[in-house]
């Protein structure tokens, strides 16, 4: 029977079709990247202090600088280890009262101002920004500091719970059909999000654009790498994600260009409705169609693929099928996954790397953002070095396998975060190399884990394994805001030290999975439990059993059935 990769080996496998839809579909990828690290930039934390109508006149009436209105009517930090009393506390006095002198306006209430009595801020804050961010705008700082982690959670918890339906969609009415329809959802909410008029619906915003905008992105990936042929389908996947770090770069230089808030959500989400003309550009996967027994529509879109490629269609492409593959008769269970020692053990595993992968990931960015000089230099640098991570997977891989390169990167961004801790603050251009050198590690990870995860498990278990490891990513997400901007109130340095714990624990346990380079996808389970035992070369085999001469007559079927085993 013809199937879908005997078609694209006569037509072309990434011919100009490919190229066409591959351009159009990167577009996709790049657009989520305002969405999935936005925070960085819509939700900044600029330096503050309390508003106080009273020392705003009694600063207009002296004269001040905003130096001198600084040191005069603003307290000094807190004691370490706490949060700053500058930015959340003010003092209890009466600037209204004509006592008070330009000259140091304190020293006639108390011999020392520490010894002033401290309260909250009644009349809001002061920022210190020309632009705007979501907690400019709804006071998100000192006591409500917290909701800005909230934010950030709620679009992963739209991640993970769309992750569960998404897919499902895709494989029931198509991946065209979930492509633009999330795209279509994703848009209309990332606009909403922009003129949203309280912190509560905009909660609710950024939670629904969580769970459409992942499976707008998954079936970009999905659709693209089921058009090209098997010889250039690991290649477009990780290309498919360059194009991931293309959409980061774009937004620090227009989150610079528009540096308010609702202005840069509208920049980035208006365009996402152009991405709706792939209806025209993009067909349907004839793989999708040819498993729901759409052949006569499959045919179509292979003969068009043929034509755009200038190449003639096989004369046999009518007789177009799926490859039959008895495995698919097997159902996938959740239990599955767990039900022999080695899947057991692969699964944790894969488990604990994708969470780590993900914490890591958007751990560093929130942190340089939070730590950084310059927020969009500091972000546009940590990004450029996402695109030699992709050229380093594509040229190791084949040399070194798959554990080396993906230990050897976790161990790296582990290394990174833990001499951070140690290097001081003056020294800025040493911190933004390390957390760069971090984040290529981390990079690099992120990408090989997906590689990894769907070649330890048998075909029937494959896309149910990759979506359940893959789900504590997006779990991982929820709970980093948290760990980033709650840690870093008790200490700047206690993130670090626990993402440099994750990276080297991470590395020590990939070591623990089997190699998968040059071994074929298992099909069984009992070929996924034996991926660690190496066989024999063939030669040797056949050369111990000839040397025993009584056992000659038998060699044609030794040597058949010795064939038949090797293959499986």
């Amino acid at each position: 029977m013809l199937t879908v990769d005997d078609v694209l080996e006569q037509v072309g496998e990434f011919g100009w079709f490919q190229k066409q839809a591959f351009l159009i579909l990167c577009l996709i990828s790049a657009a989520f990247a305002p969405i999935y690290v936005g925070i960085v930039f819509l939700a900044f934390t600029p330096d503050h202090r309390c508003r106080s109508p009273g020392v705003a006149e009694l600063s207009r009436r002296c004269g001040w600088s905003l130096a001198e209105e600084l040191n005069y009517t603003v307290p000094g930090p807190g004691p370490e280890g706490q949060a700053f009393a500058r930015r959340c506390r003010r003092y209890e006095v009466d600037w209204n009262q004509s006592a008070l002198g330009c000259v140091d306006p304190l020293a006639g209430l108390a011999a020392n101002s520490s010894l002033l009595p401290l309260g909250p801020c009644r009349h809001g804050w002061v920022y210190d920004t020309p632009g705007s961010s979501i907690v400019t705008e709804f006071n998100l700082v000192c006591d409500d500091s917290w909701k800005v982690d909230l934010f950030q959670s709620c679009v992963n918890v739209g991640f993970f719970l769309g992750s569960l339906g998404i897919g499902y969609i895709a494989d029931r009415f198509g991946r065209k059909v979930c492509l633009l329809a999330t795209t279509l959802i994703s848009a209309i909410l990332g606009v909403l999000t922009a003129v949203a008029p309280d912190y509560t619906s905009l909660l609710l915003f950024r939670l629904g654009q969580g769970l459409v905008s992942k499976g707008s992105w998954t079936a970009g990936y999905t659709l693209i790498t089921e058009f090209v042929g098997l010889g250039y389908r690991r290649t477009v996947a990780i290309l498919y994600q360059v194009a991931f770090t293309v959409g980061l770069v774009l937004l620090s230089g227009l989150a610079y260009a528009v540096p308010h808030w609702r202005w840069l959500q509208l920049a980035v989400s208006l365009p996402t409705f152009l991405l709706l003309l792939c209806y025209w550009f993009v067909p349907e996967s004839p793989r999708w169609l040819l498993s729901q027994k759409r052949n006569t529509q499959a045919v179509k879109i292979m003969d068009h693929i043929a034509q755009k490629n200038g190449k003639l269609p096989p004369p046999d492409l009518k007789m177009l099928s799926l490859e039959e593959d008895i495995t698919e008769k097997l159902s996938p269970s959740f239990a599955g996954l767990f039900r022999t020692p080695h899947l057991r053990k692969h699964t944790f595993i894969l488990m604990y790397l994708w969470f780590t992968s993900s914490v890591l990931y958007q751990g560093l960015i929130m942190h340089m953002g939070v730590t950084g000089g310059n927020l969009y230099l500091d972000f546009f640098y940590s990004a450029l070095v996402e695109f030699p991570a992709a050229f380093i997977i594509l040229v190791t891989i084949e040399r070194f396998g798959r554990l080396y390169p993906l230990a050897g990167s976790n161990l790296v961004v582990g290394a990174a975060c833990f001499l951070m801790i140690f290097i001081s603050h003056d020294l800025h251009w040493l911190n933004i190399v390390v957390a760069c050198v971090g984040r290529m590690g981390i990079t690099l990870a992120f990408q090989m884990v997906c590689l990894v995860n769907a070649e330890l498990y048998p075909t029937f278990l494959r896309n149910l394994g990759v979506m359940v490891c893959s789900s504590l990513c997006d779990l991982g997400g929820v709970i980093t805001p948290f760990l980033v901007f709650r840690l870093m109130e008790v200490w700047q340095g206690l993130p670090l030290i626990l993402f440099a714990a994750l990276g080297l624990v991470a590395g020590g346990m990939t070591l623990l999975l089997p190699e998968t380079k040059g071994v074929a996808l298992p099909e069984t389970i009992k070929d996924a439990e034996n991926l660690r035992r190496k066989a024999k070369p063939k030669e040797n085999k056949i050369y111990l059993q000839i040397q025993t001469s009584e056992f000659n007559s038998q060699a044609p079927e030794r040597d058949a059935s010795l064939g038949t085993g090797w293959q499986r």
